[in-house]
């Protein structure tokens, strides 16, 4: 049985519109992780698989989902298993300021609570489409981190995209197979209180 199942969606307390208007590239993260059910929905928003068929929450070219995401989080590297419908641990410990210099320095990655990674699996879409798979690959990319960052915006949290990243580097954080691409970072945390 899937988390689906078994927790109701936080994400439905909200409407569309609101999602809409409130979503912004927001920055000012605190230092409080986000439970594992937070990041479950995050994932689930930007891959989850949502009926029998196997279709997804974000569009795909010819329903290949070329994409895989992984979670940096505080005290885990977690991998959502899209078709178990689950985040997996895959790493301990705190790659987040080792995934930091790997885009760049950029403190938005080392200061948020969890970083969302989206790697495209070079050769999945290659067969079909050629040399557009890469272009296809990045279209992707782009749904999923949108629906992760409405997403973030209905349950409450501060997220941002990261464009700017050394995708070998980021590939090395996470002791991912050559053939994984990382193309876009999805940083999320609570937001700091005001005063």
């Amino acid at each position: 049985m899937s988390l689906t199942a078994k927790v109701a969606s936080p994400l439905a307390l909200v409407s569309l519109e609101e999602c809409l208007e409130g979503r912004r590239s927001r920055r000012d993260f605190c230092r409080e992780p986000l439970d594992e059910d937070v990041l479950y929905w995050l994932c689930w928003a930007g891959q989850g698989i949502t009926d029998r068929e196997g279709l997804r929450t974000a569009p795909s070219a010819g329903g290949i989902h070329p994409l895989e995401l992984y979670v940096v989080a505080p005290s885990s590297v977690f991998h959502y298993d899209t078709r178990g419908d689950r985040l997996e641990v895959v790493m301990r410990g705190d790659r987040r300021p080792a995934l930091c210099t790997a885009a760049f320095s950029q403190d938005i990655v080392g200061l948020s609570a969890a970083t969302i990674v989206i790697a495209a699996v070079e050769g999945r879409m290659d067969p079909r489409y050629g040399a557009r798979a890469r272009r296809y690959e990045l279209i992707e990319a782009g749904h999923v981190a949108q629906n992760m960052l409405l997403a973030a915006t209905a349950l409450g949290l501060c997220a941002a995209p990261v464009g700017a990243l050394d995708d070998v580097a980021v590939r090395d954080v996470l002791e991912l197979p050559e053939a994984y691409l990382p193309l876009y970072l999805v940083a999320a945390g609570r937001s700091t209180p005001s005063r």
